[in-house]
C-alpha cells in the first residue's frame, strides 16, 4: 500500500452524481406537496417499524384517517404513488403471489418501498422540523472523548480489524458532532434574534449562567486541544498507515447489495476524515487551526455579552435621581473632624473595599519615607486587553478649518515665484540663457535651470516653463565644457544654452 500522506486538500471533484439534478427531493416543493409529503411520511414511519413494503390500499387507508384528507380518492392515491415512483422516491415490485387469473396479472398490483435517498431526505426533513426544539450545544465532554480516542492511536493498531473500525467510527462520529454543534451554537449566538434578545432586560437574568457555560467550554478546549495537537504532530506514519489499512479492509469486507466500493474511494474518504481532524487541532504554515478560531470567537461572544449587560445596567440607572444620595454623602463628609478622617471616608465612598496595589518604577522627587501618599504625584498606567485580536482605537478628530493657513501659504508661494522669475530674467540676454556666461547663482535658481534642461531633454530638446514660455535647448557647443559658479560650490557641465522662442 502507498504510504499514507496528508494529500487531501478539500478540493471539489466534479462527478456525475454532483452534476445531475436531484429528482428525489422534487416532492418537497412540487404541486400537491401536502399529499406527497404525507405519503412519504407514512412510508418512513413504517420503515422505522421494519415494515418496508406497502400496498396502495394500505397507503390510502392511512391517508383518509386524517380529517385533512377526508375527500382523498383511490385514483388520486394511485396517481401520487406513480409520481413518487417516477421521481425515484419509491421502488415498486409486482406482487404475483395471489394472482389467480390473467386479468389480475394485467392489473399489476404493486408493492412500494422507500428508496435510500428518500429515507435520508425524510430524516433531514424531520431534523429541520425539530431544529428549534433540539438546538445545539458546546460539550466539553466531546473534546475529552476525542482526546481519549486519539491517545489510543498507538495501541489500537494491535487490536483486531473489527475493534479498529469501531474505534475509528466512534472517533469520527464524535468529531462530526463536535464540529456541527459548535457551528450551530455559535451561529445562534451571532444571529439577529440573539442580538435583539441581548438588548432586553430579561437577558440580565441568565447572563451569568451563559457566560459560565461558555467559560467552562473554553476551559475544556484549553485542557484538551494542546494534548491532541502534540499527539497528532508526533504520530508515527507507519502506525497511521496500519490503522487506515485495517479500516479500509474492514469496509471492503462488508457485503453490500448493488453497491461496489473501490479501495481508492475508501482510502480517499478516510484520508479526508483524518485531514479534517488534523487541521481542526493542529496549526501549520502560520495558519490558525479551527480550535484557535473557536477559542477567539467564544471569547468575543463573552465580551459582547458583558458589553450588552453593562449597557443595560447603565440604561436602567440612567436618569435616576441621585440628589438624595449626593446630599447624604455631603452630610457624612461634613461630620468628619479633620482632613485625615475625610480621606478615610473618601476611600470608603469612592474607593474599593479591597483595593488593588499596583507597583511601578516611578522616579521620586525625594527619598523621604515620611512623605504621604497624597503628597506623591499621580502616575498614569496604560492597561491594554490581553487578547490577540486587540487593536488600538484611532482617536476621532474634528475637521479643522485651515483656510487662512492655505491662503497664507499660497501668497508665500506666489511671492517666491515672482522673485524666481525676476532672478531668471536677469540671467536672460536677448531671449537666451547661456550656462557658460552665468554669474554666481543661488541653489534655488540652479534647481530651476537644471529642471528646464531635464524637461527639454526628455521632450526632444523642447519644453515649456511653469509660466508657459516655450523654449528649446541649443546643443551646438555640447562638446565644450563650462563651469557654473554657485553660492554653495561650482560644478562642470557641457556648454548648453536655453533659447526662448516667444
Amino acid at each position: 500500500m502507498v504510504p499514507w500522506e496528508l494529500s487531501y486538500k478539500g478540493i471539489m471533484h466534479v462527478t456525475e452524481k454532483l452534476l445531475k439534478p436531484l429528482t428525489e427531493a422534487k416532492y418537497l416543493n412540487a404541486d400537491n406537496a401536502d399529499r406527497y409529503r404525507s405519503i412519504m411520511r407514512i412510508f418512513y414511519d413504517n420503515y422505522e417499524k421494519l415494515r418496508y413494503w406497502m400496498y396502495q390500499e394500505d397507503v390510502y387507508g392511512l391517508m383518509i384517517q386524517e380529517p385533512y384528507f377526508a375527500d382523498y380518492r383511490m385514483e388520486q392515491c394511485q396517481q401520487d404513488l406513480a409520481a413518487l415512483t417516477e421521481w425515484k422516491n419509491l421502488t415498486t415490485i409486482q406482487d404475483t403471489r395471489k394472482v389467480s387469473s390473467i386479468e389480475e396479472f394485467k392489473n399489476k398490483k404493486y408493492r412500494y418501498q422507500m428508496s435510500e435517498y428518500s429515507v435520508e431526505i425524510e430524516r433531514l426533513v424531520i431534523r429541520l422540523e425539530n431544529l428549534f426544539v433540539e438546538g445545539a450545544s458546546l460539550e466539553p465532554t466531546l473534546l475529552e472523548r476525542i482526546r481519549r480516542s486519539i491517545e489510543r492511536f498507538s495501541e489500537i493498531v494491535k487490536e483486531d480489524t473489527n475493534t479498529v473500525y469501531t474505534w475509528w467510527n466512534d472517533l469520527n462520529n464524535d468529531f462530526i458532532r463536535l464540529n456541527q454543534n459548535y457551528q450551530d451554537y455559535i451561529r445562534d449566538l451571532n444571529s439577529v434574534k440573539a442580538e435583539e434578545m441581548m438588548r432586553t432586560k430579561e437577558f440580565l437574568i441568565f447572563k451569568d449562567k451563559l457566560i459560565e457555560y461558555l467559560r467552562n467550554f473554553i476551559k475544556g478546549l484549553q485542557q484538551n486541544v494542546g494534548i491532541i495537537e502534540e499527539i497528532l504532530r508526533t504520530l508515527d506514519q507507519d502506525v497511521l498507515n496500519q490503522v487506515m489499512e485495517q479500516v479500509v479492509a474492514y469496509e471492503l469486507s462488508i457485503p453490500r447489495i448493488d453497491v461496489e466500493m473501490s479501495q481508492a474511494l475508501l482510502e480517499e474518504k478516510n484520508r479526508g476524515r483524518y485531514e479534517s481532524i488534523y487541521n481542526w487541532f493542529v496549526s501549520e504554515n502560520g495558519q490558525e487551526n479551527e480550535a484557535g478560531k473557536l477559542f477567539d470567537e467564544t471569547n468575543e461572544i463573552i465580551r459582547r455579552i458583558t458589553r450588552y449587560a453593562a449597557q443595560l445596567s447603565e440604561k436602567n440607572a440612567f436618569g435616576a435621581n441621585r440628589r438624595e444620595e449626593y446630599k447624604k454623602t455631603a452630610e457624612i463628609f461634613l461630620k468628619c473632624e479633620n482632613l485625615s478622617e475625610a480621606h478615610k471616608m473618601s476611600a470608603m465612598v469612592f474607593g474599593l473595599e479591597k483595593p488593588f496595589h499596583l507597583k511601578t518604577e516611578q522616579n521620586r522627587d525625594t527619598d523621604s519615607m515620611n512623605r504621604g501618599v497624597y503628597e506623591e504625584p499621580a502616575d498614569d498606567i496604560l492597561l491594554r486587553p490581553r487578547v490577540r485580536t486587540y487593536r488600538e482605537k484611532s482617536g476621532r478628530t474634528s475637521i479643522i478649518n485651515s483656510q487662512k493657513e492655505k491662503e497664507e501659504t499660497r501668497k508665500q508661494m506666489m511671492q517666491q515665484m515672482k522673485e524666481d522669475r525676476k532672478k531668471l530674467q536677469r540671467l536672460e540676454k536677448d531671449g537666451r540663457i547661456d550656462f557658460a556666461e552665468l554669474p554666481v547663482i543661488e541653489p534655488r535658481v540652479r534647481e530651476i535651470l537644471l529642471k528646464w534642461l531635464s524637461d527639454a531633454m526628455e521632450n526632444s530638446y523642447s519644453a515649456r516653463t511653469d509660466d508657459g514660455r516655450q523654449y528649446i535647448l541649443d546643443t551646438g557647443h555640447i562638446e565644450e565644457q563650462c563651469v557654473v559658479h554657485c553660492v554653495d560650490g561650482n560644478f562642470t557641465m557641457p556648454r548648453l544654452s536655453i533659447i526662448f522662442t516667444d
